[in-house]
């Protein structure tokens, strides 16, 4: 093993209204996984640096402050994917790849809270471990997996079956010309109706769970969202997004900074009623509606890419979920019947 890769370099640089905080706090709330006691100790042994100064743990930020952290590494448990029998819904197979419609409520891998019951313990169950491909340096076994979608996100997923559909993949995902449509239901009308949504994302700041759109760009990572409003019922919509980048819970952030949260999305406000009378009947219609899709209404409908073996160009599509198709045609007879009394 290297020297470099015994420990993991970081850099931040204050928001130009930050106001004065702890550097032991300002780091806490922005690098995942971390004690606020380690975070002392790296200080203590001068691992820490504001504008190129170490600094002790008490130090307060100041706004334009460069910082940056070098913590030594420590080793991990290697989590192992252990075969599960299950029912996979598979659209589409080959010997390169397979196109799985992973239902909502479905972690994609195993990881430290989830070991069993995931996509991929399935997948092992039905390939065998050792026929699938893994990508390098990651300290949990991922056979096939190039891509994932959130837990309660339903959708069409592809798998790798062999290195050469890995290596394939892989490349048109980190190029970003993979064609990902995904179909939400939001609160509101979006506006425009028609439009691209960009915006940083990263870490929230004050919730380590949560992602957050920055303003001007000051952090996180460049995301683009397009999107389309296939049907507007004036207390939500129907609407199509097409990915341009793949950031965690892009559409989910990004069209809650707008003001149209995915609905009964609760991590992005998409649980409180939005839009709409404070009537009693009104806000019971609503519950009802939170209660047939207790997950956010977000699904991923179709995956367009270059198939790493034939390089021709394949498209797979699916349709949406009962528990989202459900909650629409409610909305659809929701407005036809305030239309009708009106």
């Amino acid at each position: 093993m290297s020297e470099e890769s015994l420990y993991e370099h970081m850099r931040f640089v204050a928001d130009p209204r930050q106001g004065p905080m702890r550097i032991d706090k300002f780091l806490f709330e922005r690098i995942e996984g971390i004690s606020r006691s380690k975070i002392q100790a790296a200080a203590t042994e001068g691992y820490i640096r504001v504008n190129d100064s170490p600094v002790k743990s008490n130090y307060k930020v100041r706004p334009h402050d460069v910082i940056t952290v070098v913590m030594p590494t420590e080793p991990k448990e290697r989590i192992q994917a252990l075969p599960e029998e299950m029912d996979l819904d598979i659209t589409y197979e080959d010997d390169h790849i397979i196109i799985i419609h992973k239902p909502p409520g479905m972690v994609v891998h195993p990881g430290v809270g989830n070991r069993t019951g995931t996509l991929v313990n399935g997948l092992v169950h039905y390939m065998g471990k050792n026929d699938m491909p893994t990508m390098p340096g990651n300290d949990i076994d991922r056979p096939g997996i190039v891509h994932r979608i959130d837990k309660n996100t339903s959708g069409l997923m592809v798998v790798a079956k062999n290195e050469e559909a890995m290596a394939g993949l892989a490349k048109q995902f980190f190029d970003h010309t993979i064609e990902r449509e995904y179909v939400a239901l939001v609160w509101g009308e979006p506006d425009p109706l028609k439009g691209t949504i960009e915006g940083n994302i990263g870490r929230h700041p004050n919730d380590n769970l949560k992602m957050y759109v920055f303003p001007e760009n000051e952090a996180g990572k460049h995301a683009v969202t397009h999107y389309e409003t296939l049907e507007d019922l004036y207390y939500v919509s129907l609407v199509k997004c097409r990915l341009e980048t793949g950031r965690t819970h892009q559409i989910r952030v990004h069209f809650s900074h707008i003001g149209n949260p995915v609905f009964s999305d609760e991590k992005y406000g998409g649980r409180e009623i939005k839009k709409g009378t404070v009537f009693s009947k009104y806000k019971q219609f609503v519950h009802n509606c939170f209660n047939i899709i207790p997950r956010h209404a977000l699904h991923a409908k179709s995956l367009g890419f270059i198939h790493p073996h034939t390089n021709e160009y394949v498209r797979f599509d699916s349709e949406l979920p009962d528990d989202m198709t459900e909650v629409l045609e409610k909305w659809k007879h929701y407005v036809t019947h305030q239309k009708s009394r009106n």
